[in-house]
């Protein structure tokens, strides 16, 4: 596997698994833009409708990648936990007023901890 920015016999076999995975991402990315460029110029709709599919499918393997980042790489676990499914500006979600990143909604049940999501009682 070539791109490797680092002397690749430096490298635990853990951390090439993780390029492999970031480069797989990569690579999914790129497939699914190319699709839906392809979807959305198209004016047949019998391939427009094999396009879509395939563009899906490789939102999927997209998405099968970003899990296993996820469970495999800590710093990914963290922040999808703080940007995902959220209803904040994602821009404002990083430092955001009540020290809350997680907080969407008053009253919103937490997806990470477990308990209700009530946010900050300092003000």
């Amino acid at each position: 596997m070539s791109g490797y920015h680092e002397p690749v016999e430096e490298m635990q076999q853990q951390d090439r698994d993780f390029s492999r995975a970031l480069n797989s991402m990569k690579e999914e990315i790129e497939a699914v833009d190319w699709y839906h460029q392809r979807v959305a110029t198209t004016t047949d709709p019998s391939l427009k409708a094999v396009l879509e599919h395939n563009r899906n499918e490789e939102i999927e393997h997209a998405c099968m990648l970003l899990e296993w980042l996820r469970r495999n790489m800590e710093p990914w676990d963290e922040q999808l936990r703080t940007y995902l499914f959220t209803q904040l500006p994602i821009t404002e979600i990083e430092g955001g007023e009540t020290g809350d990143a997680q907080e969407a909604a008053p009253g919103a049940a937490s997806t990470t901890s477990g308990v209700l999501n009530i946010g900050s009682l300092r003000k």
